[in-house]
């Protein structure tokens, strides 16, 4: 069986990361899929999702920071939107995550999260959610 949702997700600064666990976790179970996988995935190119930690909030400024130095300022860049830099973050870290399912759960380590990274906020956003198995 494969079923099919989405999360609406609305961020409040340029750059930062969201929890989207809860809301995935409500669809996984709201699926009946009790054995499986779920696919995360973002439907924009200046945002990605990632598995993080979930315990310390210094691991969000440390990943932010790292993304923001690999990154060229705007005004060095050619795309004119001034966003040049989000576009890279989002490659960096990818559109989308897999997790496991097993007793109709998300089968996450202790310290895991699920995460919307925004990089061109604040905005209103996406997010697919692909639930298969049995």
């Amino acid at each position: 069986m494969v079923v099919h949702s989405e999360i609406a997700v609305v961020s409040q600064t340029r750059c930062g990361w969201i929890d989207i666990t809860a809301a995935i976790e409500k669809a996984v179970k709201n699926s009946g899929i009790t054995s499986g996988i779920c696919c995360v995935s973002s439907l924009h190119t200046t945002a990605g999702i990632t598995v993080n930690e979930n315990a310390d909030p210094d691991v969000e400024t440390d990943f932010f920071r790292s993304l923001a130095a690999l990154a060229l300022p705007a005004e060095a860049c050619l795309h004119s939107e001034g966003n040049s830099d989000s576009h890279l973050k989002a490659s960096l870290v990818g559109l989308s995550a897999s997790v496991p399912v097993c007793g109709g759960v998300l089968v996450l380590g202790t310290w895991q999260s699920i995460y919307f990274c925004e990089f061109d906020g604040p905005r209103k956003r996406r997010v697919t959610l692909t639930v298969m198995g049995e």
